[in-house]
């Protein structure tokens, strides 16, 4: 790898997948993808800590995220899925388990959309949680305000995940730049294999706007694995491939340093 990884290097966003534990009806199940075989990875790649992410498949059956964060210890939090609806004991029993993120997931598949999100917010803020969240970028200037209004910190995913990749001067990546500004918003520089059209290995539609965030805002900018990369199981990119595009998108090396482990140690509060 080109990447020199630093200590408490934190992959922040992935998924855990037991097949003993039934889908949501309708939802895709990719496989079995347990804590052992995230830990190879994490040795391959020199990782410390991650940030595990409720799935699609189990809707806001936590159980899969939870356990296997309990299995990690220390080194592991996560983002859960919760109706607004949830009882006070239940938010309790998350947060000491290691969630501290809720996830907002407007694509298809996802269980928790704009329409409820200042609802489960409101919920879920009390106990320190922040909102993640995944949109089509190209979406974003229709809920730029209602994003703006959220309590305290919040993370969009997979640098905007623009399904159409756009030019750093277009008018939807202009408005997650504002996003950017508020000082409050995080992005997750990941998964451009989703989204990219020019394609593996460099992925420079993508790339151009991960470069532009990284310019504008290192103090919070976070890489991600993406693993097991649910939607690429017929063409799986190699996860060391991944990891070096930071490389090209942030060649400082103090720069790496903030994406791999400053930041998400101060979102995620984790500490040595």
């Amino acid at each position: 790898m080109r990447i020199r990884v630093p200590r408490g290097a934190c992959d922040t966003h992935m998924h855990f997948y037991d097949t003993k534990v039934p889908g949501a009806p309708g939802t895709f199940l990719p496989g079995n993808f347990v804590v052992d075989d995230y830990r190879a990875l994490q040795t391959r790649l020199g990782l410390e800590r991650v940030i595990v992410v409720q799935p699609n498949a189990y809707a806001d059956d936590n159980r899969v995220t939870v356990d296997s964060i309990k299995q990690l210890g220390k080194d592991a939090k996560g983002v859960g899925v919760v109706r607004a609806g949830v009882k006070d004991a239940e938010l309790e029993r998350l947060t000491k388990a290691g969630i501290c993120a809720v996830r907002i997931m407007t694509l298809h598949g996802g269980t928790l959309g704009f329409d409820v999100m200042d609802a489960v917010m409101a919920r879920v803020h009390p106990f320190g949680w922040h909102a993640n969240i995944q949109l089509d970028g190209r979406e974003l200037p229709k809920y730029e305000a209602q994003i703006k209004r959220l309590p305290g910190k919040f993370v969009i995913d997979h640098t905007g995940k623009f399904m159409e990749p756009v030019a750093p001067d277009h008018a939807a990546f202009k408005c997650l730049q504002r996003l950017v500004d508020t000082g409050r918003c995080w992005v997750k520089l990941s998964a451009p294999y989703e989204t990219s059209k020019t394609g593996a290995p460099k992925y420079e539609d993508v790339g151009r706007l991960a470069k532009a965030l990284v310019k504008q805002a290192p103090e919070r900018m976070l890489w991600a694995s993406n693993w097991p990369h649910p939607s690429a199981r017929q063409n799986l990119p190699k996860d060391e491939d991944l990891l070096d595009l930071l490389a090209d998108w942030a060649p400082d090396a103090t720069v790496q340093k903030k994406i791999l482990a400053d930041n998400p140690a101060e979102l995620y509060d984790f500490s040595d």
